[in-house]
């Protein structure tokens, strides 16, 4: 195929794209019409409930380098022996439900684009924390801010995703202390969807909240959430000072804080499906406790993210099975406590958007979907193992985000849905093609990928023997081409800009 040849065929493999376009009712959230799966009986749940409580009360988790976390351990019974703090059993469960909200909405600027977190509802969010992207054309590169907005860009202009998320990529061209205003200006900015905010200090969390308050107005960042942030356990039953200063703000300000364990099986939590559980169960617990101390009623959303690990290489792995089956059970264990769930994603621990990639992060999709995750991270662009953010992989995943959104919607039964009128005007052996049922129906029955290529061989020769990533990599090409800036207020936005001016003069920049 010569370069010419492809060229054209690029042209007709974007026409195409523009013809497979699914048409979608946009809706800020998904609401399942479908069961959860569920892998563990009431006694296998109760087991790994009971073995948390005892590494709580046992074992106990340190709280690192915060003498107020530790000073509220005490004051609600827990006993503190140097930073290790065993909490009585029964105690992190007490203090949860009796505070902590089921369900609660995160208000975006634009408000019909506010979620509903918690319950039946699923709202999925881009991938979180890659140094690195990638592309087709540029191969892979350290991210920069102007990815970052590629990327917020490309999550706002998809109905498949319902929130901006938070650190998409590192965009190490701006320096570590600064950078993070520029990203939440980004979220802000370039979208109107929900967005998360910084967590590598307790004074960069501070500025989030101070620049939600300009962007909402304080009385209404005081009563209502619109932030959420991601607060990482340092496995094994560790909570760093970094986290817990950045929960401890979020808390104070009545914004939700994903509470989430980070378990790499092997490594940072037993080999075993339930030791793995019972250990990250424990850590959510201890988290979303500790919320409730610093302010009663925060927001809090149980978190994991679990893999498995290559006994030969150490590295982590993603799709396998048993990280499949620990999700099914703390799924279930949220719903028995009364929180809210994340888990991700279109994981996997390809180097490029290829096969593999698609498999790993297909598995975990569909595997998350079913366990009834209401707050899916992680839904698009993750390569790598999380170390790259892709370009085409992006466009592959929200893709399968699309289908998550059909097969949640569950079953139509209505009249038309049961097609009664189809099958008399059809009768027997003919055909479906030409009856009034499906002229009416044909452009909405099915899902219509954007990526796959479902013509003949030779239709498919002719438009340039484009594979799904090449394919992609002309989808998210035109979607930024089309893409249009949300409107916002001048005066609100010059607000922003100064608050943004005013912090970065405020110090000196720094690479830590």
């Amino acid at each position: 195929m010569t370069d010419r040849g492809r060229k054209r065929g690029g042209g007709r493999a974007a026409r195409q794209a523009s013809l497979n376009t699914p048409e979608t009712q946009s809706v800020p959230y998904i609401t399942r019409k479908v069961p959860v799966y569920e892998v563990l009986d009431e006694e296998g749940l109760a087991l790994i409930e009971a073995n948390a409580e005892t590494i709580l009360q046992e074992v106990g988790v340190e709280f690192r380098g915060d003498a107020e976390a530790l000073e509220l351990w005490k004051d609600a019974g827990a006993d503190i022996n140097g930073e290790r703090v065993r909490i009585p059993k029964g105690l992190c469960k007490k203090l949860i439900q009796q505070s902590a909200p089921a369900e609660f909405t995160q208000h975006a600027r634009n408000p019909a684009r506010s979620v509903r977190i918690g319950g039946k509802n699923m709202v999925l969010a881009p991938a979180y924390g890659s140094p690195f992207v990638r592309d087709l054309e540029k191969g892979r590169r350290y991210a920069t801010i102007d990815d970052f907005r590629n990327f917020v860009k490309l999550a706002y202009s998809t109905p498949f995703l319902h929130h901006s998320g938070g650190t998409i990529c590192e965009p190490v061209d701006l320096p570590v202390n600064k950078r993070h205003l520029d990203m939440v200006y980004t979220h802000m900015r370039y979208s109107d969807k929900p967005f998360m905010g910084s967590v590598t200090a307790p004074e960069r969390a501070q500025d989030t909240v101070d620049m939600a308050k300009v962007l909402f107005g304080e009385e209404f960042v005081r009563d209502n959430t619109v932030i959420t942030s991601l607060i990482n356990a340092n496995s094994p039953l560790v909570w760093d000072a970094t986290m817990i200063g950045a929960l401890k703000v979020y808390a104070r300000n009545n914004q939700a804080c994903v509470v989430s364990p980070f378990c790499i099986a092997g490594a940072m939590s037993p080999v075993t499906v339930a030791g793995t559980a019972a250990q990250l169960y424990a850590e959510a617990l201890s988290g979303m406790a500790f919320a409730q101390l610093v302010r009663p009623g925060a927001p809090v959303i149980f978190g994991t993210f679990s893999s498995s690990m290559s006994m030969q290489s150490g590295a982590p792995t993603f799709g396998t099975p048993e990280p499949q089956l620990v999700l099914y059970i703390v799924a279930a264990l949220a719903r028995r406590l009364g929180v809210p769930f994340r888990s991700g994603g279109g994981l996997n621990s390809a180097k490029i958007p290829d096969a593999q990639a698609a498999y790993e992060a297909a598995n975990t999709l569909q595997h998350a979907m079913l366990a009834g995750v209401n707050f899916m991270l992680h839904t698009a662009g993750w390569l790598e193992g999380g170390l790259s953010m892709s370009y085409e992989k992006f466009i592959m995943d929200i893709d399968q985000a699309g289908m998550i959104h059909s097969f949640l919607a569950g079953v139509d039964l209505s009249e038309n849905g049961q097609a009664l009128d189809a099958i008399r005007e059809v009768g027997p052996g003919k055909h479906f093609l030409g009856c009034e049922h499906t002229q009416n129906n044909f452009k909405t029955a099915f899902f219509r990928s954007s990526v796959a290529d479902n013509n003949s061989f030779e239709q498919w020769e002719a438009d340039g023997e484009l594979d799904s990533a090449q394919r992609a990599n002309i989808i998210w090409k035109k979607m930024l081409n089309e893409y249009e800036m949300p409107a916002m207020d001048p005066a609100l936005d010059e607000a922003l800009l100064a608050f943004i001016r005013q912090r970065k003069e405020s110090f000196p920049d720094a690479s830590y």
